[in-house]
């Protein structure tokens, strides 16, 4: 397998932000993916996913690490009878797919969450009052010196949370879902997708959702917007016009802009609101917020 030194990451993420990636690798397999981990084992640096590029800001100067983006069959999809097979690197949207083709149900919520079903489980991503935790039978677990399979009770899933420690990476999961009629299956995934649109800036490059919702009762975009931030802009970067939680990079932002907003976002719904708001985003890299 081959790993490739100093590649730029700008081009592999969704923001099209940051500097280069130390060691960049893309195992197609099982045993690559450990080949992998072990080389980042006996080089003495922390091993981080990329999957589609989405949820990372990746600092500026780039990250001292090994960057492993998922292919072949880690990012195959399979059906097998009302359970879906899929590679840590499978797109949601291809398993969103298959699973309505099958006329199986249960997944449409990730059909709004851009990125793979790997990260997806690592965050216990969610959309629409479902997340993977709902549907996730058990995933494979692979690190720098063994590979297990692990039920959903040890991975610990919550709220945009899971166990899952730094080197350890999702190869595989499991999916349960349930026998549904595929038209009504892809309506709902049309009205998803039509609330995303009408909502979210998906026309724009961003990253995704940049904090957790601090309360149920309080979503982290409407505290940011009732702070008067949408629009708010440094250097390349801004608050989303659209939606508050979203930073659009507007063609020649750094992470450190969207940082900067960030920061900036932060403070202000803290002295407003008396919350710390929790980044979703992934930093790659020596990236920190400021303490409030």
């Amino acid at each position: 397998m081959k790993i490739e030194r100093d590649v730029a990451l700008a081009r592999h993420t969704t923001i099209g932000t940051g500097g280069p990636a130390g060691f960049f690798a893309r195992p197609s397999s099982l045993d690559e993916l450990r080949e992998a981990l072990a080389f980042a084992a006996g080089e003495g640096v922390p091993v981080e996913v990329i999957g589609l590029g989405s949820n990372v800001l990746v600092h500026d100067d780039g990250v001292d690490a090994l960057v492993l983006r998922l292919e072949g069959e880690l990012a195959r999809v399979a059906v097998e009878d009302d359970v879906i097979v899929a590679g840590g690197g499978a797109a949601n949207a291809v398993c969103v797919h298959r699973a309505r083709d099958a006329g199986l149900g249960g997944l449409e919520f990730a059909s709004a969450i851009p990125g793979t079903v790997g990260g997806g489980v690592r965050m216990n991503a969610g959309a629409y009052g479902s997340d993977f935790n709902a549907v996730l039978v058990d995933a494979v677990i692979a690190d720098a010196l063994r590979v297990r399979t692990v039920p959903p009770p040890e991975l610990d899933l919550s709220y945009r949370h899971s166990a899952l420690r730094p080197g350890e990476v999702v190869a595989q999961v499991r999916l349960q879902l349930t026998r549904q009629d595929p038209a009504e299956i892809k309506a709902r995934i049309a009205e998803l997708l039509a609330a995303r649109k009408a909502t979210q800036p998906t026309n724009k490059r961003t990253f995704g959702s940049v904090f957790k919702n601090p309360r149920a009762d309080l979503g982290a975009g409407y505290a940011i917007e009732q702070c008067g931030l949408k629009g708010y802009r440094v250097g390349g970067a801004v608050i989303s016009p659209r939606h508050g939680n979203f930073i659009e990079n507007l063609g020649d932002a750094t992470s450190a802009d969207a940082v900067a907003l960030m920061a900036e976002a932060r403070a202000r719904v803290h002295e407003r609101f008396g919350v710390e708001l929790e980044h979703e985003v992934r930093f790659l890299g020596p990236l920190a917020l400021p303490p409030l």
